[in-house]
């Protein structure tokens, strides 16, 4: 990251230390003013976004009618673009983090006394493992609560090579240490050939459901966020024939997708387990053809293109229109497609 674009902010807080924000508008505005580097400021606004989406379901109240009050002070945005500015100088491609202490007792706030956890925390860690660690305290701010759930991935640590161990101590004195770590390291799989994430797989084994109902089962399961979904016939006890059907997914979708297991099949116990999966970085490029108007998804290793796949929708509509079988205009669109794409 280019370290002159943190002098943006770095002026707001030197020239203004005791300025509040109002709302989100407010809030970005510096941000969208700075130096900062494009992905930084991208980063940041998405997180404070959150927080601002937050209150707003809290509220039940427009996002743009979201007044910041404990949120609204200049430390707030400092944390935001500190540590989104601090990821990228380090060059993190991928955060975790641990189940989160939710705290109890109570809090003083614009609105009165609340419990803790915040209203606005329980909204943003939805999807994420908490526990109760018995300390009555508030553990987890909005702010921390939106930079968690917007910057990482919940579950436990990865396999890496430790690099570097950070510390951040908290002034409060509390019944544990009052610290935040960090484990900096290096995945096996990290280098050129793309993302390293974490995924889980959950998986059923069924026989004696009727293959009709596969077909729906899986556009809801895709519709609920699953990743892929596939199915794998395999012989049962007594030599019974039957499926096993497997569904990929992130982390914070795994419950839901459990659930729409159990109602929408046959069985009486799903499986899952944690996987890692190495990403291609991939993105949707519109280009003309000689046919007319195609999307392709194209795939990077190492920054050059690797795959060139047009949508077959598009194949097929083309293919409609112009008379032509589908496997003709499939082959075309695909040569030309490789040939403006990976050039």
């Amino acid at each position: 990251m280019d370290r002159a674009g943190l002098r943006g902010i770095r002026l707001v807080v030197e020239t203004d230390p005791g300025q509040r924000f109002h709302d989100l508008a407010e809030m970005l505005d510096p941000i969208k003013r700075s130096g900062l580097h494009p992905a930084v400021q991208t980063r940041a606004t998405a997180i404070l976004t959150r927080l601002a989406e937050a209150e707003a379901r809290v509220h039940r109240v427009p996002v743009e009618a979201v007044h910041f009050h404990e949120v609204g002070a200049l430390d707030t945005l400092v944390d935001v673009v500190g540590v989104v500015g601090g990821l990228a100088a380090l060059g993190v491609e991928a955060a975790h983090v641990s189940a989160l202490p939710l705290g109890g007792g109570s809090v003083d706030t614009a609105h009165g006394r609340l419990p803790v956890p915040a209203p606005a925390v329980v909204e943003l860690l939805r999807g994420f493992p908490v526990y109760d660690n018995g300390v009555r305290a508030e553990l987890v701010t909005p702010t921390g609560a939106a930079i968690l759930t917007a910057l990482a991935r919940p579950g436990p640590a990865p396999a890496m090579t430790l690099g570097a161990v950070g510390h951040g101590a908290g002034a409060r004195e509390l019944p544990i240490p009052n610290l935040v770590r960090v484990l900096l390291g290096e995945t096996p799989l990290a280098g050129q050939s793309g993302e390293v994430e974490t995924i889980v797989a959950i998986e059923t084994t069924i026989d004696d459901m009727s293959p009709q109902l596969y077909e729906p089962l899986m556009e809801r399961l895709f519709e609920a966020g699953a990743l892929d979904v596939h199915l794998t016939p395999v012989i049962m006890k007594r030599s019974r024939p039957g499926i096993v059907l497997t569904a990929l997914a992130a982390p914070a979708r795994a419950g839901e997708l459990m659930d729409l297991l159990f109602r929408e099949t046959t069985t009486i116990g799903v499986r899952s387990r944690e996987l890692s999966r190495v990403r291609l970085p991939r993105e949707l490029v519109r280009v003309e053809t000689s046919l007319g108007p195609v999307t392709f998804k194209v795939s990077r290793l190492g920054g050059q293109a690797v795959t060139v796949t047009p949508e077959f929708e598009d194949v097929r509509r083309l293919a409609r229109e112009r008379g032509l079988p589908v496997r003709e205009v499939l082959e075309r669109v695909r040569a030309e497609g490789a040939r403006l794409l990976t050039a």
